[in-house]
């Protein structure tokens, strides 16, 4: 017999056992699913583990949608978002929609990444590092309450905007509101200062304060003209570049514009912050205090900033917000031109987008909707 012919022969056991060489064989490949199903296990379990550990992010995605001709629940009440009592108001239809943006998480409660996987894959979801909504020593209180302020103040603005169209007068002046914590304003400004003037510049609005301190520019000083406690004085004090972008100079307060308004309007919108519904308030403000449908019946949602002169700003969470007006039944959509660069390739479909840049823009583009005439030579950010 070969040496090859013996190779080929079943092992034995010590005993001469024929199976023996089998059953050890199976023991080994036993041992290796072992092995193997044990490590598939780790490999699930470390997965899991992972997918349910905290993540340096948060998820912004469309929040609710509510009619500026509408109304809404307020004090456990069914009230209009918009009440202008004392005044001759006129009958509206169609609806003019503010959005927002839902934030999931923040520094104290972060999603998992698992809900951050699943919102890469959600067009209506976008992931952003927890840092661009809540910056580093920013408490989610204090965040939650700046919030607040930009909604008063925006509310405030688009009231000087809207009577400012329909030619009212009025006068307004800027306070302080609060005090940013290692900012130049600390130990210089103080709550309920108001801000007469920049630089020997006359201040009347929130907007116009914004506009000289960053044309100062930051590491310059500049001259504030105040009243405190009824006495007028002026201090020095030299803006610093933002925390939030590292570019826009800020002197490190929270402001609010008061006006002196010639019509009550009241704005009653509950748990809701931030800047970005100002034009949408002014364009219902504008609707129930003029003759006619402003909107024609038609459905149209929009976003942006206001300012008291009717300068539309950009805003943040642009493509949630075009997908909650989508999913309100919007069929028009007033996008900030400033946020265009957004929008170009994320329309959602079934709506079309108008920009605007300011107030009459966006008077123009409802008017063109409701008569379905000059729509094509009104700004647009692009198709979807």
């Amino acid at each position: 017999m070969t040496l090859f012919e013996r190779a080929a022969e079943p092992e034995t056991g010590p005993a001469g056992d024929p199976d023996a060489g089998r059953r050890d064989l199976d023991r080994r490949e036993a041992r290796r699913m072992a092995v193997g199903w044990s490590l598939l296990g780790l490999g699930v379990v470390g997965t899991l583990v992972l997918g349910f550990m905290p993540a340096p992010y948060v998820i912004e995605r469309p929040g609710p949608v509510f009619d500026t001709l509408g109304e809404v629940t307020a004090g456990g009440e069914e009230v209009p978002l918009i009440d202008i009592p004392g005044e001759q108001t006129y009958e509206t239809s169609g609806t003019l929609d503010l959005l927002t943006v839902n934030i999931l998480g923040s520094r104290e409660n972060p999603p998992s990444w698992l809900e951050i996987a699943s919102s890469w894959f959600d067009p209506a979801r976008a992931v952003v590092a927890v840092e661009t909504v809540f910056p580093e020593g920013v408490t989610e209180e204090q965040s939650t309450e700046q919030s607040a302020v930009e909604m008063r103040n925006s509310q405030q603005e688009a009231v000087a905007a809207a009577l400012r169209e329909l030619d009212y007068e009025y006068t307004g002046i800027v306070r302080v509101a609060g005090i940013v914590e290692d900012t130049p304003a600390v130990g210089l400004l103080e709550p309920d200062d108001e801000i007469l003037s920049v630089g020997g510049t006359p201040i009347e609005d929130v907007t116009r304060l914004r506009e000289l301190i960053a044309e100062s520019g930051a590491g310059t000083p500049l001259v504030l003209g105040i009243r405190r406690d009824g006495r007028e004085r002026e201090l020095e004090i030299t803006p610093v570049a933002s925390d939030d972008d590292g570019r826009t100079p800020v002197i490190g307060v929270y402001t609010a514009a008061d006006y002196d308004f010639p019509v009550d309007v009241r704005i009653q919108l509950e748990d809701v912050g931030g800047p970005s519904a100002g034009m949408m308030f002014a364009l219902g403000i504008i609707d129930k205090l003029t003759p006619g449908e402003m909107t024609g019946g038609e459905s149209i949602a929009g976003t942006g900033t206001i300012a008291a002169d009717g300068t539309v700003g950009p805003i943040g969470g642009i493509r949630q917000k075009m997908h909650g007006a989508r999913d309100a039944g919007a069929d028009w959509f007033l996008a900030p031109a400033a946020n265009c660069d957004e929008v170009v390739g994320a329309v959602p479909d079934g709506i079309r987008v108008f920009a605007v840049e300011t107030l009459d823009d966006a008077i123009a583009a409802v008017e063109a909707v409701a008569s379905g005439k000059g729509l094509d030579a009104l700004p647009s950010c692009g198709a979807g």
